[in-house]
């Protein structure tokens, strides 16, 4: 799994984890946010984070959720044809 990422990108899934604790009652440590989505950007789903950042509350919630739900921690890939609004 890639967890090389660029420091512009990382300082962005950190605003997005904070994001996700602070706007939604969401169990997982700020940590494990911040590795679903870095895995996700970095493994075949380039997402598309300013944006994803900035999206309004429904659209940002179906992007996170989803990653959650459908990522595969084995290799950053995401599973059942998910496929993130915010992905380019």
């Amino acid at each position: 799994m890639n967890w090389n990422t660029l420091k512009k990108d990382m300082v962005l899934i950190k605003k997005i984890a904070k994001r996700v604790k602070a706007d939604f009652s969401d169990h997982r440590s700020l940590c494990d946010i911040e590795m679903d989505i870095t895995a996700t950007h970095n493994n075949g789903c380039k997402l598309r984070l300013n944006e994803l950042l900035k999206a309004d509350d429904f659209n940002f919630a179906h992007d996170i959720v989803g990653i959650s739900n459908h990522i595969d921690r084995n290799n950053g890939k995401l599973k059942n044809c998910f496929l993130p609004r915010y992905s380019l």
